[in-house]
């Protein structure tokens, strides 16, 4: 039988949040001891109990993954605004220098200018109107250069400010960036776990603990396509858009399960709701719990083709309901995009989009 990882239970998230609550892990801590000394082998887990560990551990990952989802949308909605202030600032920059430019060319003038200073011309001014004309001059001239020096200096610490901006910013996108790290640690970590624990399975077994076995208990996929059986009946799609977004859905069947994937060629939970409601016309947000408010909620007897589902407490696992009682969903690695029954797992909210 393959080796595989000793189980690590308590893993937490982003803030310190735990990821899932876990059974107890397979281990030789506490063995009894032979005669020799020696610890005694701990018993080999059954299927079942590979089954129950795996599906903990794809579930860990699901959560994972929705955290990385989050702070990946975050990292590109910071770097955007970052690239958006630096350019704001470099515009700025270069109109506070122009600015600059021209106050300092028009006092070089006056230094450089012949004649009198612009009091004495005054006072030797040769009758009143000239006399009058000349200081209402003057009196415009140091009013608009007193405005200008006013606005450059505006301006200066408006620049300043925004430069701060950029600088938050700048620590926003890093700290996004180091929380997906984290979180892409977590999900090929288990992900990892969980295949040695398939490893330790025969093909049969195996397709059980993924869920693509079929009623004879041989695996369900042929040719990367999954025949799982569909809704036993039709129901109508309550509008145009929704029958858009199920049949979306429908055409996804048997592609494969990626984490943090958005299509075209593989989809995570939240990633194929996302597009099916996209090709529909609705932009939906990227995560499952962020797409629980983005709509109507709807009981479980008031559910119709097109609204998501939304499963466990923290709305980690989300599907797109398709009539019969069945949703289509991206359901785990190894596991391609199929159907499922609306209860397969634990119900906790559903939306209709708008």
């Amino acid at each position: 039988m393959a080796q595989h990882r000793r189980r690590r239970w308590g893993v937490t998230g982003r803030g310190g949040k735990p990821l899932c609550t876990a059974a107890a892990t397979l281990t030789l801590a506490g063995a009894p001891f032979g005669a020799a000394g020696t610890a005694a082998a701990a018993p080999e887990p059954t299927a079942a109990e590979v089954r129950e560990q795996v599906g903990d551990l794809h579930h860990e990952a699901e959560l994972a993954t929705e955290a990385y989802n989050e702070a990946t949308e975050r990292a590109g909605a910071a770097e955007a605004e970052l690239d958006r202030l630096r350019d704001q600032a470099a515009r700025r920059t270069e109109a506070l220098n122009d600015a600059r430019d021209e106050l300092g060319s028009q006092a070089r003038a006056d230094y450089r200018a012949a004649g009198l200073p612009a009091s004495v011309q005054l006072a030797l001014a040769s009758d009143p109107d000239e006399y009058l004309a000349r200081a209402a001059a003057v009196d415009r001239a140091g009013t608009r250069r007193a405005d200008r020096v006013a606005a450059l200096n505006n301006e200066v610490i408006a620049l300043d400010r925004l430069r701060a901006r950029a600088e938050e910013q700048a620590g926003a996108l890093a700290d996004a960036q180091a929380d997906a790290d984290e979180q892409r640690a977590v999900i090929e970590d288990r992900l990892a776990e969980a295949e040695d624990l398939l490893a330790t399975l025969t093909e049969e077994e195996r397709a059980r603990a993924l869920g693509t076995a079929g009623d004879d208990g041989r695996s369900a996929r042929a040719d990367g396509r999954t025949t799982l059986a569909g809704p036993a009946g039709s129901e109508a799609a309550p509008g145009t858009r929704a029958a858009a977004a199920v049949a979306f859905a429908h055409a996804q069947l048997g592609k494969p399960y990626g984490w943090g994937a958005t299509g075209p060629d593989a989809f995570d939970c939240s990633g194929l709701t996302q597009a099916a409601w996209r090709a529909a016309g609705v932009s939906l947000p990227r995560t499952s719990y962020s797409q629980a408010g983005a709509g109507t909620r709807v009981g479980r007897d008031q559910l119709a083709p097109g609204d998501l589902v939304f499963y466990y407490s923290g709305l980690s696992h989300v599907g797109i309901y398709v009539g019969g009682g069945q949703i289509i969903h991206a359901a785990r690695t190894g596991t391609p995009v199929q159907y499922a029954p609306v209860d397969s797992m634990p119900f906790a909210a559903a939306v209709r989009p708008a």
